[in-house]
């Protein structure tokens, strides 16, 4: 109990004396959020945030956290999980932060960014929380001729794109594997389509002089690990990141990025799995093989290179990098559980979207997938956005009932209707089902 009576104490102190008294892991689970939402306002130490409570600094040490408590207060706000900047997020843990949005929030054609979602392996740096661009700057080595160090300044000076780009989790469905498979519970949220406005990383490749021998990128961010992590890092292969659609992004929605979706700036690489698009971007590390960081390794971003069984676990030499997403839909309208009278018009809509494929059509039925209607389809505004339908269904019958969506891309192939299993539960996209009661 040496630190009490400082002056100034650190929150990892302070974590660090509830710990020494008892705490149970409840309670450190509930600190380490507190702590997180107070760094990410901004509270660099915990003497104000403890001044607060009307008596001495000192007291609150011994008295509460000298007995591996918290106060009820932190607790409390803790259970709730709320993200500054997200409200309605359905937030499946904070060290690091991690969250998604209900179908029926995500019916916008443009994803607001208070309504992205959040996957993040790390920590939020410093940087992003405080929107302090000083002294950032972006870095693209290895083979090239011209190794490059740019500042954001640099960035806005270039040729500026924006476009409304989709990026998902790779995750993203993992909740409706079954059996089920470690990793965050996602359902069908975690995916947006916001606008992105930067530079094309082709651009940025172009000025580098790319030697012959560059077949992959590796990406870096500022993002610090969780103990002895290292460092997250993605790559993709040449060809992927000098596409046109592939971007170096430092707006958001006509907007500086938001701290949690990457501030001051991110890659952006439409169409495969979120992971490929590094955010807090510092580094762009041009590799002659394929990138070989940690998370490029083993199951991580991986899937069997053939179908298996449900639970079985392959081969680590059969698992393969996960890139392109598949074909999939949403539907955003009903809500789930809609209450309708009979005789009222049954009425649906939502987004599909397909990878680096197109969406051909999408089908929706209102009795178990006996009879199906195709929904009228609305394009993209540009490669990599998603894709609108909607459909009137005719007149609710009572009972309970449920609408299905169904999706096809232009090489034929469809969602499925149960969802084919790997280890880590990547690609989910089994059709989405939405109940709907009618009289009852």
């Amino acid at each position: 109990m040496d630190k009490i009576g400082k002056t100034e104490i650190s929150w990892d102190e302070l974590r660090g004396i509830t710990a020494e008294n008892g705490a149970t892991p409840q309670t450190l689970e509930a600190l380490d959020r507190h702590i997180s939402r107070r760094k990410f306002l901004g509270h660099t130490t915990a003497v104000a945030a403890l001044a607060g409570f009307g008596v001495g600094v000192e007291t609150l040490l011994q008295n509460v956290f000298g007995r591996g408590l918290i106060p009820s207060a932190w607790a409390a706000e803790a259970e709730k999980k709320v993200i500054l900047g997200k409200p309605d997020m359905k937030v499946y843990n904070d060290r690091p932060i991690n969250g998604e949005f209900a179908p029926h929030l995500l019916d916008d054609d443009v994803t607001p960014s208070q309504r992205h979602f959040v996957r993040n392996n790390g920590l939020v740096p410093d940087r992003a929380t405080n929107k302090d661009p000083q002294g950032w700057s972006l870095t693209i080595d290895g083979e090239v001729n011209r190794p490059l160090k740019l500042t954001l300044d640099d960035l806005r000076k270039m040729p500026a794109v924006t476009l409304p780009l989709l990026i998902e989790c790779g995750g993203n469905g993992r909740g409706n594997f079954e059996p089920s498979v470690r990793g965050n519970p996602w359902d069908r949220g975690a995916v947006g389509c916001s606008a992105w406005t930067g530079v094309r990383l082709r651009d940025v490749l172009k000025m580098a002089e790319l030697k012959s021998s560059a077949v992959y990128t590796g990406h870096y961010g500022e993002d610090p690990g969780l103990g002895n992590a290292a460092p997250f890092s993605r790559g993709v292969p040449i060809d992927k990141a000098m596409e046109e659609h592939t971007i170096i992004a430092y707006q958001m929605n006509g907007k500086d990025l938001e701290p949690l979706n990457g501030y001051p700036v991110r890659l952006v690489v439409p169409g495969w799995i979120g992971s490929c698009s590094q955010k807090w971007l510092s580094r762009i590390w041009i590799r002659d093989q394929v990138h070989d960081a940690s998370k490029m390794k083993g199951f991580s971003y991986r899937v069997p290179a053939y179908p298996v069984a449900p639970g079985s676990k392959p081969a680590e030499s059969d698992m393969v990098i996960a890139t392109s997403w598949v074909i999939k839909s949403m539907i955003t309208s009903p809500i789930a559980s809609t209450q309708l009278k009979p005789g009222e018009r049954i009425k649906a809509r939502g987004h599909a979207w397909a990878g680096d494929n197109k969406v051909s059509e999408v089908l929706l039925s209102v009795d178990y997938g006996t009879t199906w209607k195709r929904a009228t389809l609305r394009q993209p505004a540009n490669k990599y956005a998603w894709y609108g339908f909607e459909a009137d269904l005719g007149q609710a019958k009572k009972g309970y009932h449920e609408i299905w969506a169904r999706a096809f891309d232009d090489k034929g192939d469809a969602q499925p209707f149960r969802q084919p299993w790997n280890p880590r539960g990547y690609l989910g996209n089994v059709i989405h089902r939405v109940p709907i009661l009618v009289g009852v």
